[in-house]
């Protein structure tokens, strides 16, 4: 049987069948990086059960698809500031991706913590003139980043920087003295990520998600400078915002930025980091369910996912107190946000096709579409329209065609083959 007949034989098999660009699923996991200590020094984890289990598992079991891990650049080992060198990173990375995980890699580019009050540069790149200071960035950031891709791991996701709103590497990188220097240092961070890995996609991430003022300040000097990156990654704290207020009165702020980063800078974005008062369970429940249900309705798909920031870090190991793990050694009820799907993903997640109906004596899709296109085998152009929910069959004769449609409910463009019969 020659290859035509063959691939004519399973089309003919197929009534109709769907193809799909769609993006890849909405992101929902976490920062996990203070896991292998917790697991050194004996910490436990219990399912809701209250069973033994592996914490990748539990995850999973609670909608888990994403890890993000933090790497510094020669940190102490000390169990809760330290650790994440470049080999436990890539060490976590691979566990992960064993577990079916996608992965983001953060980039603190410090020994330690990186955040708003502490962005010192790595000790054995003090005093380094600026040009030093360069190559420092990126010769470090391309040995982690091959370093992962020998061991297997790609990257969808790699931050340049943590929570930098004040800059990053000081003094030198300090957006206070020079945005142009900040820029080039993260600009160096996007070079060497993309030498390694082409398709990773780039983060720039800043702190306090719901405060638009903040955002637009930082990337509009960041623009302006010329930084290069794809997704703007946000962190949102209720918690951590001025007098704590409850995230009810801050959700549609942060709403609302997200819709203007992806209007006014052509991006996409993600909350990167997220977390509530593990003794509020439910009230934190409710604020994921929230922020989840704002990321999601970025239109087009330009709202990528939502990640608790060390869920599983107990305050009984950490003293941290906005992760998502008991006293009791088992997930609260706030993990369970993540297993739910919002509105907005129910939606997506019905994908739009096209089927022959015999009665009707027309090709009916199963959901109203838009920017309909029909051509034969030879491409030649059947029928065209700017909305309908079914393509009559007067006059085309039987034979495959493809069909080129938009699914209005979510603006996806679907590739579609049919058949009349």
């Amino acid at each position: 049987m020659n290859s035509q007949k063959l691939l004519l034989s399973v089309i003919f098999l197929l009534p109709f069948v769907a193809f799909t660009n769609a993006q890849p699923a909405f992101a929902k996991g976490g920062d996990l990086s203070w896991l292998p200590q917790m697991e050194a020094t004996g910490y436990k984890f219990y399912n809701d059960s209250g069973i033994q289990e592996d914490c990748f598992k539990i995850l999973k079991d609670h909608g888990f698809n994403t890890i993000r891990l933090r790497t510094f650049v020669n940190p102490s080992a000390d169990k809760t500031n330290g650790h994440c060198s470049k080999d436990e990173t890539v060490a976590m990375a691979v566990r992960a991706q064993s577990w079916g995980m996608r992965i983001m890699i953060d980039f603190h580019y410090s020994d330690t913590w990186a955040d708003p009050g502490h962005q010192a540069k790595p000790a054995a790149w003090v005093g380094h003139d600026f040009p030093t200071l360069l190559n420092d960035l990126y010769n470090y950031t391309f040995d982690v980043m091959t370093a992962l891709k020998t061991a297997g791991v790609s990257p969808e996701w790699v931050q340049v920087g943590n929570e930098t709103s004040g800059g990053m590497v000081y003094p030198e990188g300090s957006n206070a003295s020079s945005w142009s220097q900040l820029i080039q240092l993260m600009n160096k961070g996007y070079d060497a990520i993309k030498a390694v890995s082409p398709t990773s996609k780039v983060i720039l991430h800043i702190d306090g998600g719901h405060d638009n003022g903040r955002f637009r300040w930082w990337f509009d000097n960041a623009k302006a400078n010329g930084a290069k990156y794809d997704v703007i990654g946000l962190s949102y704290y209720p918690y951590w915002i001025t007098g704590s207020p409850d995230y009810s009165l801050s959700i549609n702020a942060l709403g609302n930025n997200l819709l203007d980063m992806v209007t006014r800078y052509g991006k996409q974005v993600m909350v990167v980091e997220v977390g509530g008062v593990d003794t509020q369970a439910q009230n934190t429940y409710d604020m994921l369910v929230a922020v989840q249900n704002k990321v999601n309705a970025v239109p087009n798909n330009n709202g990528l996912g939502v990640l608790y920031w060390e869920p599983e870090g107990a305050r009984s190991w950490s003293g941290y107190a906005l992760s998502a793990w008991g006293s009791d050694g088992k997930p609260t009820l706030a993990l369970n946000a993540f297993n739910l799907q919002t509105a907005v993903e129910k939606t997506q997640n019905q994908d739009l096709s096209i089927k022959w109906n015999k009665d009707s004596n027309s090709f009916v899709f199963n959901e109203e579409a838009s920017n309909i296109k029909m051509v034969d085998l030879n491409a030649k152009t059947i029928f065209q329209s700017t909305n309908c929910s079914k393509i009559s069959g007067e006059g085309i004769n039987k034979g495959i065609y493809l069909v080129t449609a938009c699914q209005k409910s979510t603006n996806t463009v679907y590739n579609l083959k049919t058949i009349k019969f």
